[in-house]
């Protein structure tokens, strides 16, 4: 009995040194599998990025409300960028000439006809738009560079 005993102490050890002392499921180095590498073959495709010119701004748009034979409420004062489009919509119940000084632009306004100037600023400092036939100032433009 005594040789059961010890035999059953051997094995016991055995399987306490053996749970112990056996490799981690992380692998150990010496142990561990060879790394297998793979290549991928599928051709890589790329769009080119065409640059985009940048597009210039809206133009600045000036609503001008000409009421008896005035701007309504007063002088309409703009500053804008030279190279910036303008554009001025006036409306009138007076028939007029409108008149955008140094750009030599007219155009004819009525009731029910509004009166459309575009123009690119292209002169520094300040233009005025003016009902021509009445000398009454309606908008002062400036441009600066």
């Amino acid at each position: 009995m005594r040789n059961g005993l010890i035999i059953g102490a051997v094995i016991a050890v055995a399987a306490v040194l053996f749970v112990v002392l056996r490799p981690d499921d992380d692998g150990d180095a010496n142990t561990a599998a060879p790394a297998t590498t793979t290549t991928d073959t599928t051709p890589t495709v790329t769009t080119p990025v065409v640059p985009q010119p940048p597009q210039p701004p809206p133009p600045a748009r000036v609503r001008i409300t000409v009421v008896n034979g005035l701007p309504q409420g007063g002088l309409a004062r703009v500053t804008v960028a030279k190279g910036r489009r303008v554009e001025l919509v006036i409306t009138s119940d007076v028939e007029a000439e409108v008149h955008l000084h140094g750009y030599d632009l007219t155009r004819d306004v009525a009731p029910g006809a509004p009166a459309t100037i575009t123009f690119t600023a292209t002169i520094v400092g300040t233009v005025e738009a003016e009902l021509e036939d009445r000398g009454v100032p309606i908008a002062a433009i400036t441009s600066k560079p």
